[in-house]
Order: structure tokens, then C-alpha cells, then sequence
């Protein structure tokens, strides 16, 4: 190695900023993760309480987005909701995180006939649709809270698990890898060690992706009457309760779907920066 390209090396690389989307995603998401934490304390009213005797009252000063269709804030109502709904979809998506990272991992580092048995369940779980999956459970058991958090864990754990499992792949042949095998190392250890390090920015995106795909179905949930039911509320209950305000042209049930949009779409603005540079490091380290 030359002088220059020494030199180079030490001197650390300035940090990008990200770009104006990304700035745009994060700031959405930081407002919603601020309304998940402190919603209800930054409520002018309570959940239930009714602050006209008429439904549907029209915005004011007192209620910026107008009332519902029991004469309650809607804007009180969407800070009270929004624990309920980002917070299911975290829980969720954290679960079957966990157990889909977990499986995907071992099956990597173990290969063999574990792998195949593993890879052959996953397959079929994969192959039933996801709605239908979270319908049928649901029916079946009830829409408690633990129930809503359980069903969509286990709807996302195979899924993350397959790309847990490609990306644990692409790491495990590496030599830094083989050199820990070679150690000793147990398998727990290389995937906590070795492989879970240079598999965080790739499994990043992927956690986004399910909270995304979690906040979407906990909502069409919510809207069929399967979710979550009273007396709590979430943004999907808002649209179903007040669909009937959009024929008298009230934004009632415009509102919590805008709200939904709109932190889904930050989500992705999010996913999409933290997939291309995850993409460019990733393809760095393999080609050391």
C-alpha cells in the first residue's frame, strides 16, 4: 500500500446529509412517533368526550378539524389513536421480527437438512395470503390486543425470516465469518457477533416494511370491525365510524385515512434512503 492511499484511509469520509425525501420521511416519522408518545397528553379533549350535542359540527377555532359523528374532536381523537395504532403495528412487527431474524440466522449457519425441514415450512406459511391468515385468526380468537400483536407476529415471521435468511447467507461465507467458525465460536455467537452486525442495515428495510404492511392491516382490520374495538379507538375505527360525514362533506373520515397515508408514505421515504445506502455498504464489505 502506497503513502497516498494510506493517507487516504485515515482521513475519515464526511457524512452526506440525507437527501430533501429522506429529510422529509424522517420528519414524518419523528411527528408520528412523537403523537404515538404523547398524543393524549397533547389532546385538548378526552377520547369519548362531546363537545357538541349535533353530529359532524364544522371546523373551528375549538375544534380544528371538526367533530365526528357523535359531536366529539376528531383531532383529539387522532392524538388519543395514534398510541393504539403505531404502537400495535411496532409490537407486531417487533415480534415477528424477532422470531423471523432468529429462524432465518440459524437456518444460514446450521445448512443441512435443518435448513431444507426449516426453508420447506416456511415456503407454506409464506404461501397463505396474509389478510387471510390475520381474518381467520381473529374470528376465531378474538381481537384482544395480545391476539392483534400475536397474529401479526406470526404473520410476519416467515417472511422476515426468508430474507433474514438470504442475507445471513451472503454474510456467513465471508472470511471473517469462517475465521469465528474456525475459533470455536458457537452458533449463537456467530450470529450475534459475526453476522448480525453487517446484516443490520439491509434488516432495517426490512423492518420498515412491516410496520408499514402492519400499520395498512391493523387498519382495513379496524375498518371491518375486526380490530380494535370500543371503547378504544384507532385511526382505522375513525374512518369506519364516520364514513357517513363524507356524503355531508365533512372530513371526519378523510382525516385518520390522511394520517395513515401519510405516515406510511414517510415510512417508505425512510426505507427507501436507508435501503440504497445499506445496498452500497453491503456490496462494499462483500467485495473486500
Amino acid at each position: 500500500m502506497s503513502a497516498g492511499e494510506a493517507t487516504a484511509q485515515a482521513i475519515p469520509r464526511p457524512r452526506r446529509l440525507p437527501p430533501p425525501l429522506a429529510c422529509i420521511g424522517l420528519a414524518i416519522v419523528a411527528i408520528g412517533l412523537i403523537m404515538a408518545l404523547l398524543g393524549p397528553f397533547l389532546a385538548r379533549h378526552g377520547a369519548g368526550e362531546l363537545i357538541s350535542e349535533r353530529p359532524f359540527p364544522a371546523a373551528s377555532w375549538a375544534l380544528p378539524f371538526g367533530g365526528d359523528h357523535l359531536g366529539r374532536d376528531v383531532l383529539s381523537r387522532l392524538l388519543h389513536a395514534a398510541p393504539v395504532t403505531i404502537g400495535l403495528a411496532l409490537g407486531a412487527t417487533t415480534v415477528g421480527f424477532v422470531i423471523g431474524l432468529t429462524v432465518g440466522f440459524f437456518t444460514a449457519e446450521v445448512r443441512g437438512n435443518t435448513d431444507t425441514m426449516i426453508t420447506w415450512i416456511l415456503d407454506i406459511l409464506v404461501s397463505f395470503p396474509p389478510k387471510l391468515i390475520a381474518l381467520i385468526a381473529i374470528a376465531g380468537l378474538g381481537s384482544s390486543l395480545p391476539i392483534l400483536i400475536a397474529t401479526l407476529g406470526f404473520v410476519h415471521a416467515p417472511r422476515v425470516a426468508r430474507v433474514a435468511r438470504a442475507v445471513a447467507m451472503n454474510i456467513s461465507a465471508m472470511d471473517f465469518v469462517e475465521a469465528a467458525r474456525a475459533r470455536g465460536e458457537s452458533v449463537l455467537a456467530v450470529m450475534v457477533r459475526e453476522i448480525w452486525p453487517s446484516a443490520r442495515r439491509p434488516m432495517a428495510v426490512e423492518f420498515g416494511l412491516r410496520v408499514t404492511f402492519s400499520i395498512l392491516v391493523l387498519s382495513s382490520l379496524s375498518f371491518l370491525g375486526l380490530g380494535v374495538q370500543p371503547p378504544m379507538t384507532d385511526w382505522g375505527s375513525m374512518v369506519r365510524e364516520n364514513m357517513s360525514g363524507i356524503f355531508l362533506g365533512t372530513p371526519a373520515a378523510l382525516i385518520p385515512a390522511l394520517a395513515i397515508g401519510i405516515l406510511t408514505v414517510g415510512i417508505n421515504l425512510v426505507i427507501d434512503w436507508i435501503g440504497g445506502s445499506s445496498g452500497r455498504r453491503l456490496t462494499e464489505e462483500l467485495s473486500r
